[in-house]
């Protein structure tokens, strides 16, 4: 059976939310809940647990599968996010801001892309998007951009976000 362009997306931002939600854990075990922007982490951390939950119930009502690879995305992004936090406040903030700019990126290509063909993954990518887009506009006014080697740091994470995507569609 050939899979939908819709099963794709779905699978991907499942697992793309998932990821995020691994990384905001990585960083609270790290940061601790006194350390500078903990309240901000916590808090976007809750956002994409309700992403998560919301896109898993979509994959469970319409029979998607999963992406294979989301025990290497529980500990890749895990390792991200206490990475991140162990550089410091401004790292984990720069690892927020790289992250919600290339999902905002390919949230934009898929509502682009999904135009008025499913209008309930539609509307979920769009409000999805616009909560990624306050994520990154926190992370920068958070001094995301006050990380050592933040271009570096900023990109790497953007490429290996890319990657993920690529790698989650089809697996």
């Amino acid at each position: 059976m050939t899979e939908t362009r819709s099963e794709r997306m779905l699978r991907v931002d499942q697992a793309g939310e998932y990821g995020a939600t691994r990384i905001y854990a990585g960083q609270i075990a790290v940061m601790g809940s006194r350390a500078p922007h903990a309240t901000e982490v916590a808090g976007m951390a809750r956002q994409e647990e309700d992403h998560r939950a919301r896109f898993d119930a979509m994959i469970a009502e319409r029979g998607v599968r999963p992406t294979l690879l989301q025990p290497v995305w529980s500990v890749a992004g895990y390792a991200l996010g206490a990475a991140t936090a162990l550089i410091g406040p401004e790292a984990a903030m720069a690892c927020t801001a790289a992250i919600e700019t290339e999902i905002d990126r390919h949230y934009s290509q898929q509502l682009e892309e999904l135009g008025e063909d499913d209008p309930e993954l539609g509307e979920t990518i769009r409000e999805f998007r616009d909560d990624e887009r306050e994520h990154r506009d926190a992370a920068l006014a958070a001094g995301a951009e006050k990380a050592p080697a933040y271009p570096l740091l900023f990109n790497a994470i953007r490429l290996g976000c890319r990657a993920a995507i690529k790698l989650s569609e089809r697996l």
